[in-house]
Order: C-alpha cells, then structure tokens, then sequence
C-alpha cells in the first residue's frame, strides 16, 4: 500500500468532497424533481464513520475536505463532524476544512462553523430577483440565502459564491451577480450545467455553455485571465473595474480532468473517483467488516487506481442523462 493515493495516470488524490446527506430544503430546476425520494436515514454513515473514513484519507495525503449534501447543513447535529475534523486542522494535517450550502441555515450556523474551523464556504445563488429565485429553487426565500451570506461574512467566513449557469436566466443576472459579488468582496464562480440524473425539464434549453456566457460579459467588462487556482477546478479571471476574481467551471465545454485531483464519498459511503463514474466502489462495507483500516484502505486503493482519464458528458434535446444518480447525491 503506497503511503500516497495516486492513481494510474500520475494525478496524486488530495482534495475529497464528503457528502452527509442527500436531502436538501430546495428544489433546484437543475439537480432534482419536485417529487424526488431521498435516501432512509439508516442507510447514510454516522458521524463515527464519516471521522474514521475522512481520517483515513488525510493519513494517505488528503489535506482538503469539502462536506457537501444535499444541503449538509440540514444534517442533524453536523456540527459534531465540524468539530470532530477539527483537531485534524489543529495538527496541521489537514489544510481546509470547508463547505458547500444553499446558505438558507447559515444565520443558525455561521458562527459555530467559524469556531470549529472553517474558514471559507461556497454558498449557491443563482439569481438576485426573489422571484425568479423562487421559481429557479420551487418555492425558495431568496431572503434566507442573503441573510446566511450575511451570517457568514459577519462570523469572519470568506465567502464564494456559485451561480449554476442557465439559458434565459444568467445572461440578464450575470452583471447584478458581479456587482453584488465584488462589491461584498466576494469571488463569482460560474458553473455549467450537467447531465445529471433525471429532471422533469429539458436540459438542453437550460445549457449555457460559458465560452458564450464570457463573451457577453466582455461587452460591459474587462476580464484579464489570472494564473490562480484555489485548489478546485475553476480557472479564474480578474474584472478590472471591480477589482474581483470570477471563476468557470466548464464540465461539459472545456473539462478539466487532467489536473484533477478529487474524490467524492456519498453520505452512504460510495466513492466515486470521477463525476462520471457510474455505481462507486462501496467502503461501507470495509468501514463496518472491520475495525483495523486494512480493509478500508485496500478498497480506497482499488478504485483510485481506477480512476478514469476523465469524463465525457454531453446534453442532448430530450435525452437521457448521463448519470442515474442526481446532483444532490455528491453535490455535484
């Protein structure tokens, strides 16, 4: 067993996105149905499990962790995890400790998560115009987001925001999203949409590639590429009246496999090494056959050294997804 998870193209695994759960408040036009089955509870890792298998990726090299959903913050009492992988920060074993939300429980939690060691979060916003707001997420309280953005800022948290790319909506928000963004001294990062599990829309008129959405944003403001990586998968540029950083995450246009260096664990245990994996290599079973982490470690080795190349996803008019499994499982 190599000390290091490397997999077979020479990409060294230091950055896991650790989902606790499936569920979420919201009902994004992007990720899910309106009628969408969440998992049973009892099938999800407890918080012993998800410490023992976060712990046992930063001894093989992992230094980043990303605790997603779903909306993770709806997992009864998370902070406990928060907390628990804290001393991993605290030995300097592990370099972030972060998170992505809706930020609608972020005034209850902002706080808490600052004291447990998170020092940066990623919060999802789409649109600015309640309205919309409501009709992109069914039924969500633009009011919520803002106030846990809010919540967050004022606990000390550098805050990100995500903004799924959408036809018909992103092109009339983009400028009001960089102004409110920049102007709050906060990163923008763009993300195209994916073929992801089953919608009751077409995904095609949702597409919009960010190559298309750059060159509108071109027209109004000045982009200067930066050679800056936060660790993730987005290229950044810098806007020059504002001073601010926006990021492209291009999954469907411009992939960005050959620099990747993630994995993703399921709340149920599943790793996935890529977006495009289809069924994950089970460590639930490894976590509770035994105590030692012999066997844990052996089924991590397996399926990092079959990790593909890289995926290739692509939206179709009234086709299938790409992937049963939908967004909320991994977080994307």
């Amino acid at each position: 067993m190599s000390v290091f998870l490397t997999d077979g193209y020479g990409r060294t695994i230091r950055y896991l996105r650790l989902s606790v759960t499936d569920r979420c408040d919201l009902r994004c036009v992007y990720c899910m149905t309106d009628d969408v089955v969440f998992l049973p509870r009892r099938e999800l890792l407890n918080f012993e499990e998800l410490d023992r298998l976060s712990s046992a990726l930063i001894e093989r090299g992992v230094d980043k962790i990303r605790i997603t959903g779903g909306e993770p913050l709806l997992r009864k009492d998370i902070l406990q995890l928060f907390q628990s992988l804290g001393r991993h920060l605290s030995s300097g074993a592990l370099r972030e400790l972060t998170m992505t939300t809706n930020g609608t429980q972020l005034a209850r939690f902002a706080q808490a998560l600052a004291a447990a060691g998170v020092r940066r979060i990623n919060i999802s916003l789409d649109t600015l115009d309640p309205a919309r707001y409501a009709a992109i997420t069914r039924h969500g309280d633009l009011a919520k987001t803002l106030a846990g953005i809010e919540a967050a800022q004022a606990a000390g948290l550098k805050v990100k925001l995500n903004a799924v790319a959408l036809r018909g909506v992103t092109e009339y928000e983009i400028d009001d999203l960089i102004a409110f963004a920049h102007g709050r001294g906060m990163d923008l990062t763009l993300i195209e949409t994916m073929p992801l599990g089953h919608l009751d829309v077409d995904r095609a008129d949702q597409y919009l590639p960010l190559d298309e959405l750059r060159s509108r944003m071109a027209k109004r403001w000045t982009l200067a590429e930066v050679d800056e990586h936060t660790g993730g998968p987005a290229r950044y540029m810098r806007v020059g009246e504002t001073g601010g950083r926006i990021g492209f995450i291009t999954p469907m246009s411009h992939n960005f496999c050959e620099t990747c260096n993630r994995i993703r664990v399921s709340a149920t245990g599943r790793l996935y090494t890529c977006l495009g994996e289809h069924g994950g290599a089970d460590l639930r079973m490894a976590l509770r056959g035994s105590e030692s982490d012999d066997k844990l470690n052996a089924a991590i080795d397996r399926a990092i050294l079959r990790k593909p190349k890289g995926h290739d996803f692509e939206i179709r008019r009234h086709g299938e997804p790409a992937l049963e499994r939908p967004m909320s499982v991994l977080g994307g």
